[in-house]
């Protein structure tokens, strides 16, 4: 059974430009540009204003389940497009190992990393990353990766490459864990908490805090 009509819509921040040409997509923000070509989809794209906000909108008419499907599908491109070239992509991993420790070398402005002494081994494997993506040692914790970029794909897909050339062979897989693994998530920008982390009358003028410590010590 078709569905006559499903729609979905997307509200473009103020900071961000959107441009739809033939369902090629490309998103233009504070950190630079994406670009997405969508034309593999069914879908009908629009952009609009309603109420004095930007909108991007996704139409299927008489679309089978398949179809309806791909209207949640470009929402969820255009939105992390838009997160990534606003706030940006962060993975990091980190090098697990036993007892060879695994040398990690970042070469051309952190565009390949070249991985050594893998379980022992004398082979240097070495990684390209992806367009856009640059990957950095982490400046607080031991044996951790930075990767950092605005394609949320080329970013991931960087991070399986480096974690793919580290693959235990021939080994019980359940005994030799060695490896690089992804170990957190996020974005490059992070968004400030709405309430400020300060203890309590920490924000007030110096002659209040006073009182509430004296306060907090007739209490006691």
């Amino acid at each position: 059974m078709r569905q006559v009509y499903s729609t979905r819509t997307l509200e473009i921040p103020d900071e961000v430009q959107v441009e739809v040409n033939a369902r090629v997509v490309k998103v233009t923000g504070p950190r630079g540009s994406l670009t997405k070509n969508l034309k593999h989809l069914q879908v009908d794209l629009f952009l609009l204003e309603e109420d004095g906000k930007n909108l991007i909108k996704v139409e299927v008419w008489y679309g089978t389940s398949k179809r309806l499907s791909a209207t949640r599908t470009v929402v969820s491109h255009i939105n992390n497009m838009i997160l990534g070239v606003t706030r940006g992509y962060r993975y990091t991993m980190r090098l697990v190992y036993a007892h060879f420790p695994i040398n990690a070398t970042i070469e051309g402005a952190g565009s390949v990393i070249e991985i050594r002494n893998f379980l022992g081994e004398k082979r240097v494997r070495y990684v390209k990353m992806m367009e856009g993506v640059t990957v950095q040692r982490s400046k607080t914790v031991k044996d951790e990766l930075v990767l950092e970029g605005n394609d949320i794909e080329m970013v991931s897909r960087s991070a399986a490459h480096i974690h793919q050339s580290c693959l235990v062979k021939a080994k019980d897989i359940r005994k030799f864990l060695d490896g690089i693994y992804v170990n957190g998530k996020g974005h490059v920008v992070q968004i400030e908490e709405e309430e400020d982390a300060k203890p309590r009358g920490m924000d007030r003028p110096p002659e209040d805090r006073d009182l509430l410590w004296e306060d907090a010590l007739a209490s006691t």
